[in-house]
C-alpha cells in the first residue's frame, strides 16, 4: 500500500489513472510479478502481488519512480509524491488471501457517505461502477481485465457466483481488518506460518530488513547456462559477452536473462559482465527494452533466448 504524502491524492486524473495501470503492466512483466487485486483510491492504493522471484522492492522502486515522474511531469509538480516507503506484509494465502480480496475490494464504499447508507444494494451498485479496481472482472467475466491473475481466488470460494455472494455478505454485515493481525511488522498468517517464515527465509533483523529473497526462493540456472544459451542466439563467444565493451544489445539479453533466471541483484550482475555497477546493469536493461519496442529483430532474439532458457529450465 502507498499513500499520498500528508493524505494528498496522487491521481487528479483519468490519465493519471490510465498511465498508473500501464506503467504497473510494464513493471509485473519486468519483474515477472502476478497480480491478483488492485484499488485505486484518490490518495492511495493497494496491491495484492504474487512476486515468483521475491522481488518486491525492486518491482515497487521502478513502478513508484515511474508513476511519480509521469504524475510530475503531467501536472508541473515536483517534490514526494508518497508518504514515506510502501507498506507491504508477506501473506499467507491458504488462509488469509481470499478475506484480504474482499477487504481490498470493499475500499471504495469504505467511507462515512457510504457506510451509512442504509440499504446495502446502492453500496453494491456502487463498487459494481468503480472502474478503478479488480473488483468488476471477479463478479463478471465481460469485465476480466488480462493485468489481473483470478484464478486462485475464484477456486477458494468456488466461482464468480460465490464471490459476489461474498462480496455482498461484507457489504451487509462488516468485515474485521486483516491488517490488525499483521504479525512482527510484515507478516499475516498464523503462527505456524509465522515460524515456517522465521525459520526459512530471517536469519538477521526482521523481513522488512531483507527485500529480496530471489536467492532462497527462485528455481535457478547457472550463470553458465544463461551464458551459454545467449551466446549461442548471438552467434558470439562466451568471452565476447562477458567483455565490458562487447556487443551492447547481446549484454542488454545477457543481463536480462541473468536477472531473470539466476536470482541475482543487478550489482552481482554487473560483477559477472566485467565489473560493471548497478547503473551500467539498469542502462543496460533500459535500452534493451527500448529497442524491444521499437525492432522486431531485438524481439526475435529476446524470444530465442528465453526459449532457449525455458527448455533448460524443463529438463
Amino acid at each position: 500500500m502507498c499513500r499520498g504524502n500528508a493524505r494528498r491524492k496522487i491521481f487528479l486524473d483519468d490519465d493519471d489513472r490510465y498511465r498508473f495501470l500501464s506503467l504497473l503492466h510494464e513493471s509485473m512483466k519486468t519483474y515477472q510479478v502476478s497480480l491478483h487485486t488492485y484499488v485505486m483510491m484518490d490518495s492511495h492504493f493497494h496491491l495484492v502481488v504474487e512476486t515468483a522471484r521475491a522481488n518486491l522492492s525492486e518491482f515497487m522502486r521502478r513502478f513508484n519512480i515511474c508513476y511519480t515522474g509521469w504524475f510530475h511531469y503531467h501536472h508541473g509538480t515536483c517534490g514526494h509524491l508518497y508518504q514515506g516507503r510502501y507498506k507491504s506484509c508477506l501473506v499467507d494465502a491458504d488462509n488469509h488471501l481470499l478475506e484480504l480480496s474482499r477487504y481490498v475490494h470493499l475500499n471504495p464504499i469504505r467511507g462515512r457517505k457510504h457506510h451509512d447508507h442504509p440499504d446495502y444494494r446502492n453500496r453494491l451498485a456502487y463498487l459494481r461502477r468503480y472502474q478503478w479496481s479488480s473488483l468488476p472482472g471477479y463478479l463478471n467475466t465481460n469485465w476480466i481485465n488480462g493485468l489481473i491473475t483470478y484464478d486462485m481466488i475464484i477456486e477458494m470460494i468456488g466461482g464468480r457466483h460465490e464471490y459476489g455472494r461474498f462480496i455482498i455478505a461484507g457489504i451487509r454485515y462488516g468485515i474485521d481488518d486483516p491488517f490488525e493481525n499483521v504479525q512482527h511488522q510484515a507478516i499475516l498468517g498464523d503462527e505456524n506460518f509465522v515460524a515456517l517464515v522465521k525459520s526459512r527465509y530471517i536469519h538477521e533483523g526482521s523481513l522488512r530488513d531483507q527485500p529480496s529473497y530471489r536467492d532462497v526462493l527462485s528455481e535457478k540456472l547457472s550463470l553458465k547456462d544463461v551464458l551459454l544459451c545467449v551466446s549461442k542466439v548471438c552467434s558470439l563467444s562466451v568471452e565476447s559477452l562477458k567483455r565490458r565493451r562487447g556487443d551492447g544489445l547481446c549484454r542488454g539479453l545477457l543481463v536480462e536473462m541473468l536477472y531473470r533466471c539466476c536470482g541475482l541483484t543487478l550489482a552481482a550482475i554487473g560483477r559477472f559482465v566485467g565489473g560493471i555497477d548497478y547503473g551500467g546493469v539498469h542502462q543496460l536493461r533500459r535500452r534493451l527494452k527500448r529497442q524491444m519496442n521499437n525492432s522486431e529483430r531485438v524481439m526475435e532474439m529476446f524470444y530465442a533466448v528465453e526459449t532457449s532458457v525455458k527448455k533448460l529450465c524443463s529438463k
